[in-house]
């Protein structure tokens, strides 16, 4: 395989293609054995080179911080955590002149429900991630960076610490990297589950041995972020994804997607199709493509709903998701939010209620605490919610649910309370008619199924 996949032939030909559970393009496929994730296997397609290009060390000149920063902004990658900031602009925030420490941190606290990206790529291809950190700290002017990743996929943080290991012994972590004037330490860290931590700040918290819970912004993490010290903190795809932009080049990338979307992204397929997993694909690519190649609705049942961007983005009915685009400006404009690539497909067997009641329940369990509105509002949420499904609802409960959803969203520290609260409204603005049902018949309008 090339080191960098021409895939533009994705838009040249109009013809997509699905890697299944695995990730080339913005990154150099590792493989899905678990065998050839080592150091000589990634040098074998290509790894490091993109790091050697940066520093020099191919031949050429070596890209200055500028231009590394430069090409970034060209590609139009976008943050893969959720948010989809733009990455290049974010890197330019960090003030390169600072004269004391400065942190870079990846953010491999994967917690949200029906995401399993990360993971992978951290299991199958980690040094594609160390690779990408390196060159973010080199443009940023950083010396020392982190790994958060999430508490309940331990074995994924030891492999991880292999491939620290493997990348310090070849001289691509360290004092002088590969005998420049570069030097960057890289360290992992074990999280414990904690869903609040994938929130930055929350992150960072933790991250200093704290209780993990957000901070006040501003001052923003590129000002005070950890120990008080400017840092950047971006997700586990979107480093892995700098080798290719530096390999290949930022206009290349940007031209995978589309304006504003470049490259691919990878969407974790859950829920009620025939193969659920990992799906890298071209943004821009429409939604009914990414279900094809998933296998369609499982069982051959109809699409009911589809939770775009992960538990915490609101729901869209079948008929909208088959007329949109896989890319953050067209998810936006219908309503809902790309977020963090999980892509939730239910068939027409599910009830919304229940669906609500467990996401309900799953955010009044994951809210820290430390915002009134989130830590009474989610649990009052998942009461109401509870009391519908279980044929105990009342008339008004549906506006009070509304009423409450408003209440908490934006009126918190961090996004957990708007992930609480975006579900309810989404399910009633296009579901309402279930819950009616369940209010009006003390039974589920989907029962057949049940």
């Amino acid at each position: 395989m090339k080191t960098t996949p021409d895939l533009s032939r994705f838009k040249a030909s109009g013809r997509e293609t699905c890697f299944h559970g695995r990730h080339i393009g913005a990154q150099i496929y590792a493989g899905l054995d678990g065998s050839n994730w080592r150091l000589k296997d990634y040098e074998s397609r290509g790894g490091y080179q993109a790091l050697r290009k940066v520093l020099g060390k191919d031949g050429g000149a070596g890209l200055t911080p500028d231009q590394v920063i430069a090409e970034l902004k060209t590609s139009a990658l976008r943050g893969r955590g959720g948010a989809g900031f733009p990455t290049g602009l974010k890197w330019s925030f960090m003030p390169r002149a600072f004269p004391g420490a400065k942190y870079l941190v990846c953010n491999s606290d994967e917690g949200e429900p029906g995401t399993c990206k990360d993971r992978d790529l951290l299991a199958f291809n980690p040094h594609t991630v160390i690779e990408g950190m390196a060159i973010a700290a080199y443009a940023m002017g950083v010396k020392t960076g982190y790994n958060y990743i999430h508490g309940e996929i331990f074995e994924i943080y030891e492999r991880f610490e292999e491939a620290l290991e493997e990348a310090r012994r070849a001289g691509y972590l360290g004092d002088n990297i590969l005998g420049s004037a570069f030097s960057f330490q890289l360290h992992a860290h074990h999280g414990f589950g904690a869903y609040i931590c994938g929130e930055e700040t929350a992150l960072l918290e933790s991250l200093e041995g704290k209780k993990g819970q957000p901070r006040f912004k501003p001052p923003f993490p590129a000002s005070f972020g950890l120990y008080g010290k400017p840092t950047t903190i971006n997700n586990t795809e979107t480093f892995a994804a700098v080798p290719w932009v530096i390999n290949g080049g930022g206009q290349a990338y940007l031209e995978i997607g589309k304006p504003n979307n470049g490259g691919t992204k990878i969407f974790s397929v859950v829920g009620d199709v025939e193969r659920p997993g990992n799906y890298e694909i071209p943004l821009g690519t429409p939604f009914a493509k990414l279900l094809e190649l998933a296998g369609g609705v499982s069982g051959g049942r109809a699409l009911k709903a589809v939770i775009p961007g992960g538990s915490s983005a609101p729901v869209l009915p079948a008929k909208v998701m088959m007329d949109i685009t896989m890319d953050y400006d067209a998810i936006a404009k219908a309503g809902s939010m790309l977020g963090s690539g999980a892509v939730i497909v239910m068939d027409e067997r599910r009830c919304m209620v229940k669906s609500l009641l467990r996401l309900s329940y799953f955010y009044q369990h994951e809210s820290c605490g430390q915002c009134t509105p989130c830590r009474e509002g989610t649990g009052w949420l998942w009461r109401m919610v509870q009391r519908v499904e279980h044929g105990h609802g009342k008339a008004e409960d549906l506006a009070l649910l509304d009423s409450v959803a408003d209440n908490i969203k934006g009126r918190t520290i961090c996004a957990l309370g708007d992930a609480a609260a975006m579900p309810v409204q989404g399910m009633l603005k296009h579901f309402r008619a279930e819950f009616v049902h369940h209010i009006e018949h003390k039974t589920c309008a989907v029962a057949q199924y049940v």
